[in-house]
């Protein structure tokens, strides 16, 4: 038996150089096929579009650029920090979000803390009314009506402290969006949340992964973070809320802002900005989107103040300074 098994190895035929070289190039062609595959998966690119033989230069520059925008977006950009520390020096409690979103550069600041949204949670609003009609739920035509007193009590606003007292509101969905954000009425507001129910607005939170943030109940108040309102806008601007006519709508709605006496208090007048302000009490917001022809950001500015006027001068202050350094 061993005599036989011996023979049979002797016989085996060893391969050929031609073989081997075959072999070889197989196996170089897929060694190469992967990586590509591995490349275009980080770079961000689809498979189907690929170079599957990308020149090795040219792969090495574009994971180098990717690996530094990565970097760039786990790390606060020095130059921002300078800009931001310089001026808010004051007493006051700043949250600030900063992020460019063509190259990732950011710089944040107690971005986790959570502040009274004052009239931020209107962003919410608008972008759950915006898919109930999508869904069909909502019409932009429909009409909506309610006493104040109702809604004064529905959504515990002390007679003190209402806009309103008596009478009846009443617009049309598409014009309660629209007062609502870019005058931040109220009631206009409060009539889309008692039509949209804000459970419906705390699920729209849940499902874009803002946890931060909560709706408010009869005792407590809608409150947010940095992190989270600067997460809406990345969302808003990729089209993640809605279908793109929708988050074309959105957009305009927030550029097309009435309030402008923060962030874009000191930007040219031909300065592209979709924004949205809160003010309650002590605390002063002003967040959004400007648009620029290289570097988009987001600026997310939060605040709580004894002098708001001083905490409105000084978010006017970062904005201008910080769109003077994208534009450069």
């Amino acid at each position: 038996m061993y005599e036989i098994q011996r023979f049979e190895k002797l016989e085996r035929k060893k391969p050929s150089k031609i073989q081997n070289i075959f072999r070889g190039l197989l196996l170089l062609v897929l060694v190469i096929f992967t990586i590509n595959i591995l490349i275009s998966s980080y770079l961000g690119k689809s498979s189907k579009n690929s170079n599957l033989f990308l020149s090795p230069l040219s792969t090495v520059k574009k994971v180098i650029e990717k690996t530094s925008s990565l970097i760039r977006s786990q790390e606060n950009s020095k130059p921002l920090e300078q800009i931001v520390k310089n001026i808010l020096k004051d007493n006051s409690e700043y949250s600030v979000y900063i992020k460019n979103l063509k190259t990732g550069e950011r710089y944040y600041l107690n971005e986790d803390k959570q502040y009274e949204t004052a009239s931020l949670y209107k962003l919410w609003v608008m972008a759950a009314a915006y898919g109930q009609i999508e869904d069909g739920v909502l019409k932009k035509e429909d009409v909506l009506k309610a006493d104040v007193s109702d809604l004064n009590d529905k959504f515990n606003i002390a007679t003190e402290s209402a806009e309103l007292t008596d009478g009846s509101v009443s617009w049309s969905v598409e014009e309660a969006i629209k007062n609502m954000i870019t005058i931040s009425d109220n009631y206009s507001a409060l009539l889309l949340s008692n039509k949209i129910k804000l459970k419906n607005v705390s699920q729209f939170l849940k499902d874009n992964g803002l946890l931060e943030s909560k709706v408010g109940t009869l005792d407590d108040n809608p409150v947010s973070s940095a992190k989270d309102i600067g997460l809406f806008f990345e969302k808003l601007y990729n089209g993640e809320l809605g279908n793109e006519n929708d988050t074309n709508e959105m957009l305009d709605l927030l550029k097309n802002q009435q309030i402008n006496t923060k962030l874009p208090k000191y930007l040219p007048q031909d300065a592209v900005i979709g924004h949205k302000t809160g003010e309650l009490d002590k605390f002063s917001h002003d967040v959004g989107i400007v648009f620029l022809k290289k570097n988009d950001y987001v600026i997310v500015i939060m605040s709580k103040t004894d002098v708001p006027i001083d905490a409105n001068e000084a978010i006017a202050n970062v904005s201008k300074d910080v769109y003077e350094y994208f534009s450069k």
